[in-house]
């Protein structure tokens, strides 16, 4: 099943720099989002360093693994290069003064014939578009979500907590990281949607659900998320990475990336 990619990355309207970073890699079918924090501009070094590890290892495994690999393989993958990733990470916030205190989130993607593997950390997702219906493959890696799984906050309430932004999960944080990896059958015309949370703080699952039913091409319900992110309030960083699947249309865009601005 062939797969088509595309991201965009945006700003937003308050923040000075792109703390994001979106990587896609069509010959691998892999897809990486971080939304790093902590220091001045120490967030977006955090940022690249994860998705530049994770497609490094990915693809030095892919290169000597051959043909036939499949979901239990690709998981393995993911999580060695997450591993690698954090180890990088980690070093460089413990002996550079100017990366003190950073980390990423991380969320991503290996797109197989019939299998998404999705692995994250923290409060950036992932969501899959199926029959116009959106479905939240992930389950943020914060305080907050911890507080409404049990019971002590109401989903409502979510949105004016002064601790949303608290993840439990994170790269760069501790020596061993805990991704969350799940595989997720693909069918013809499933649509992925990997995103910071600069968009799911600004818009809820019915306001993207209304854009990504829309007939528009990749590139311009990407664009359209964003500009309704910022039109929102835009506090922080968007990034979005689109994955759609199609029997039909045996299309390969090239490696593309947005690091920073």
């Amino acid at each position: 099943m062939p797969y088509q990619f595309h991201a965009a990355s945006h700003a937003g309207r308050v923040r000075p720099n792109n703390e994001d970073a979106v990587l896609h890699d069509a010959g691998l079918g892999l897809a990486l989002l971080a939304d790093g924090m902590g220091g001045y501009n120490a967030g977006e070094v955090a940022s690249e360093m994860a998705v530049t590890h994770v497609h490094a290892s990915f693809s030095r495994w892919r290169a000597s693994a051959g043909n036939g690999v499949g979901p239990r393989e690709s998981r393995h993958a993911l999580v060695h290069g997450i591993a690698t990733a954090n180890a990088a990470v980690l070093e460089a916030a413990t002996t550079r003064p100017e990366c003190r205190g950073m980390g990423t989130t991380l969320v991503c993607g290996a797109f197989l014939h019939r299998t998404a593997v999705i692995a994250h950390l923290g409060d950036s997702r992932c969501y899959r578009w199926r029959g116009f219906h959106l479905e939240c493959l992930t389950r943020d890696h914060s305080v907050l979500q911890e507080r409404i799984d049990t019971g002590l906050v109401d989903v409502h309430r979510a949105a004016s907590v002064s601790y949303r932004h608290l993840v439990t999960r994170a790269l760069g944080i501790e020596a061993h990281p805990r991704p969350a990896v799940r595989d997720h059958a693909v069918r013809p015309g499933d649509l992925f949607l990997l995103c910071s949370d600069g968009l799911s703080d600004m818009l809820n699952d019915d306001a993207i659900a209304e854009i990504l039913a829309a007939d528009l091409p990749m590139d311009g319900r990407a664009d359209a998320m964003i500009a309704a992110a910022n039109q929102a309030g835009g506090r922080d960083n968007v990034s979005v990475v689109l994955v759609q699947a199609d029997e039909t249309d045996r299309r390969r865009t090239p490696i593309g990336r947005w690091l920073g601005n």
